[in-house]
């Protein structure tokens, strides 16, 4: 394969564009060598899915050590289950609308490769507190680095890979995440009860998902920086090079010659971040920012706390880490299904369907007793979230310019982190007073909200240029 990463020269010709750079990008045909990218970043959103949801199959544990109390006298008591998993998302706050610049200025391939070892970094050192406070100071550490990773992998989605295979390429990047989500309840499942070599079980989770970084300069020595960005910093040269060389290696795995660019009439202002309170930008700001809030109740209110809420119904932890496990192989299926229908289907579109079975599902399983029907429920809700989740990270990176994208998607995207928060409070509070039941009116209420402003504010994209889209 020829090397990809490019060698700049002094000048650039006078014939050479952004736009160009764009439209010869979007014309390339999906690739084995396109999909080993994706697959690359998929491999890096595995260990940062690992990280972040591994709180709930962990919280039992947290619970029986004697760190951690599921719920406490106040809502917003800092030795509880919600002030761990508040923790880790103030983190994520933090790191997604403070940070996402970086990648903006200094690019996608170096801040994907540092933040990754950032928080695999953090969490070796939260594996050994004895404390709550440690233990939450260091699920803040970690969620910095999360939080830049989050929106920096799916921007370099987004402008590596072709418009025609956009949705499947994030289908792919999330089933192959999601992946994560049945190896840490099977892990947790396994150790969490017992105390390995002494060593309670759930610091053993938490190590093994720190080897991610083994996996990081492998990665990084593999992967491009985007052209995109290049173009848009006026490194066109660079740009020019990497490209030519991504159009070589297409032509030669695909057997034909490509066709010619179809240059997209660029936008003609300086984008600045200002740009996004200005249309057609502002509507989608808000709605993505109405969509964030709102949709982190639905998603992570189950996702985080699926063994508590178990246990809430009268089942014991034991049983309720086999239920979670089982409950958990099912997290790839909605990507896995996303390969087949990724680009078939308006993301919006998708959204707005999903959202409504999460709340229809959720409501029974509140509502269920029969072992069965709890576990066939909580299957079609991890279901329905995750093609939700994949038809969303998609869909936000799409509605803004290249020059602002990962300063835009981390500010409206961080709103679901503030939202995450507040919710892991509202969640252990609504579930002391209200139960099970109380726990799923709110998420269905939640997921009202959201199909009504993504239906509604909503602009297609599927498709279409990146650059078609931002105009």
């Amino acid at each position: 394969m020829l090397p990809l990463i490019p060698t700049p020269s002094l000048n650039a010709p006078s014939s050479l564009s952004a736009e160009l750079i764009e439209a010869r990008l979007d014309r390339l045909p999906a690739t084995r060598t396109t999909w080993k990218f994706v697959i690359l970043l998929s491999f890096g959103f595995f260990f940062e899915l690992y990280d972040l949801l591994y709180s709930g199959y962990i919280a039992p544990g947290l619970v029986r050590s004697g760190m951690l109390t599921t719920t406490t006298a106040g809502w917003f008591g800092m030795t509880g289950i919600a002030s761990f998993i508040a923790s880790l998302f103030s983190g994520l706050f933090i790191g997604t609308i403070g940070c996402g610049f970086l990648a903006d200025r200094f690019g996608r391939r170096s801040i994907f490769t540092w933040s990754l070892l950032w928080y695999t970094a953090a969490n070796l050192f939260m594996a050994f507190q004895t404390t709550a406070t440690g233990l939450n100071f260091w699920r803040f550490v970690t969620g910095l680095g999360i939080g830049v990773e989050l929106v920096v992998i799916g921007t370099y989605i987004s402008e590596l890979i072709p418009k025609h295979v956009r949705g499947r390429a994030f289908a792919c990047e999330q089933a192959v995440g999601f992946m994560s989500v049945p190896v840490v309840a099977f892990l947790s499942y396994m150790l969490v009860p017992h105390q390995p070599l002494g060593f309670d079980g759930w610091r053993w989770v938490v190590i093994i998902g720190a080897h991610g970084a083994l996996f990081v300069w492998y990665i990084r020595r593999q992967l491009p920086e985007s052209p995109r960005w290049l173009a848009q910093k006026g490194r066109l040269t660079e740009a020019d090079a990497l490209t030519l060389r991504l159009e070589e290696i297409a032509e030669k795995e695909s057997g034909r010659a490509l066709p010619p660019p179809a240059i997209i009439e660029p936008i003609r202002s300086c984008v600045t971040f200002s740009a996004i309170w200005r249309p057609p930008y502002r509507r989608r700001a808000f709605m993505m920012i109405i969509f964030n809030v709102f949709q982190t109740v639905g998603f992570y209110g189950f996702a985080n706390w699926v063994p508590t809420l178990l246990i809430g119904q009268g089942i014991t932890v034991t049983t309720s880490l086999l239920f979670s496990s089982i409950i958990a192989i099912a997290a790839p299926i909605g990507p896995i299904i996303g390969l087949f229908i990724g680009d078939r289907f308006e993301r919006k579109t998708m959204i707005v369907a999903m959202a409504a079975t999460v709340m229809t599902c959720g409501l029974i399983f509140s509502q269920s007793t029969n072992a069965t029907l709890i576990i066939a429920m909580g299957v079609a809700l991890t279901v329905a979230s995750n093609i939700m989740s994949y038809s969303y990270h998609a869909y936000q990176t799409e509605l803004f310019p290249t020059i602002i994208r990962a300063s835009a998607v981390g500010f409206v995207y961080s709103w679901s982190r503030l939202s995450a928060i507040f919710t892991s409070f509202l969640i252990a509070g609504v579930l002391k007073d209200f139960g099970t039941t109380g726990v799923f009116l709110s998420i269905g209420s939640a997921m009202v909200i959201v199909m009504t402003a993504v239906g509604l504010m909503g602009p297609r994209t599927r498709n279409l240029a990146l650059e078609q889209i931002s105009r």
